[in-house]
């Protein structure tokens, strides 16, 4: 389906599509990108983690490189650093955090 994202895995087993997805960027990965949250056409930044990363850097460049090599993505509140995991409505793109 040319501009949807097949949701698959849901709690309630139910598939779905989204029309679009919504990238939400925190701390670094809001400086490198400018903004805090941005609405994307799926079939501009593919079905899945991966092809959304590769799409980040090369629109961001090597200032979003560096947060999406040891950041981490929640897509629809769920951690997902598998390359090959689905896209779906809300991505949040998170810097690595330092803690203790």
């Amino acid at each position: 389906m040319t501009g949807l994202i097949e949701v698959a895995g849901r709690d309630d087993g139910a598939r779905g599509v989204v029309a679009s997805v919504t990238v939400r960027y925190f701390a670094a990965a809001a400086e490198a990108a400018g903004v805090e949250e941005e609405l994307l056409a799926p079939d501009a930044v593919g079905s899945t983690v991966g092809e959304l990363r590769e799409w980040l850097v090369a629109r961001y460049g090597a200032a979003m490189a560096r947060v999406v090599a040891n950041g981490s993505f929640l897509v629809d509140g769920v951690v997902q650093r598998d390359g090959a995991a689905p896209l779906g409505a809300r991505v949040d793109v998170l810097p690595p955090f330092a803690g203790g």
